[in-house]
């Protein structure tokens, strides 16, 4: 299994706090640092320095890393049009030399939207509009090189495009989709992701949600093992329980339900949570780390559960 560092950086980070979790977990060996594509705190408490622009964010990261994948989780499809959209993924891609991944969501935060000014239609128009942002994205990505591209959809047309620029990895950059929906999110992946993710949920209902995109994959008749599976979990290491309580206390979670519902706990605890997903078919997970201050928590989960699960 692949780990993966996710961070929240709406809860408070500035780049230099990114770029400081970033480049340790390139050291340590983590296969990805992805963050959330938020605008404003969820979470009650102190906002510290507010938010910052993901694919802003990801391009600083591209030219400041090496090795390291970057990506979303998730980019919300109320956020851009698709079009600049798709330029700007292809354009951080070619920055990083090939190391970009899309996850796109349908927006879920009516908060932020407010805030700023996004719109923010019903959950059914927002799924109409992340189908047709996935049909564009990667129709531009993957129209020949002169040729043009077109797509007349119910909210969104392009007309005459030239489909520029392409992003370097072929045939285009790794989409994610990821969600608890039993319908629809299933089969947006079978037609479009290259990984789907189920977030924050305990085994039953990962495996479950796996296996209706598995299934999706069938009925449309592609080959399930060409999706990568993943889950993502809130992570809290700990050497002792004392460390566990402190991790967790720090980053304003019950101790015993972030046992419960999360990965946290001793090094050997953590390994046996995400091998149970392992079982499952995942290999990959997202940690989601929240105090990115604590780059020691980094260090252990690096030195101690990573070379279980990998």
């Amino acid at each position: 299994m692949e780990l993966r560092i996710f961070t929240e950086p709406q809860e408070g980070a500035t780049y230099d706090d990114l770029l400081a979790v970033a480049r340790e977990a390139e050291r340590l060996g983590f296969g990805a640092f992805f963050r959330s594509d938020h605008y404003q705190r969820i979470h009650p408490g102190d906002a510290g320095p507010g938010s910052t622009d993901a694919w802003i964010t990801l391009a600083g990261l591209a030219r400041d890393t090496d090795t390291i994948r970057l990506g979303t989780m998730v980019t919300s499809a109320t956020f851009r049009l698709p079009g600049p959209l798709a330029i700007s993924v292809a354009t951080v891609d070619a920055m990083s030399g090939g190391r970009v991944e899309l996850g796109l969501g349908a927006g879920w935060y009516d908060g932020e939207h407010e805030s700023y000014g996004v719109p923010f239609p019903g959950i059914a128009e927002r799924f109409d509009r992340l189908e047709e942002q996935l049909e564009i994205i990667t129709g531009l990505w993957t129209t020949p090189v002169g040729d043009t591209f077109a797509h007349d959809g119910a909210h969104y047309r392009l007309d005459h495009s030239p489909a520029l620029p392409k992003p370097v990895q072929k045939p285009h950059p790794p989409v994610i989709i990821g969600g608890h929906g039993p319908t629809r999110t299933p089969s947006l992946a079978a037609r479009f992701a290259d990984e789907f993710n189920t977030p924050f949920s305990d085994p039953d209902v990962t495996g479950l949600q796996f296996e209706r995109v598995r299934q999706a994959c069938e009925d449309l008749g592609r080959d399930p093992g060409s999706v990568v599976f993943s889950t993502c979990q809130t992570v809290a290491v700990g050497a002792d329980a004392g460390e566990v309580t402190r991790r967790a206390r720090a980053i304003g979670q019950d101790e015993a339900n972030l046992r419960a519902h999360g990965a946290a706990g001793s090094p050997a605890e953590v390994v046996e949570r995400l091998q149970a997903f392992g079982a499952l078919g995942a290999t990959r997970a997202y940690l989601q780390v929240l105090d990115l201050h604590d780059l020691d928590h980094l260090a252990l989960i690096a030195s101690e559960v990573l070379p279980h699960v990998a």
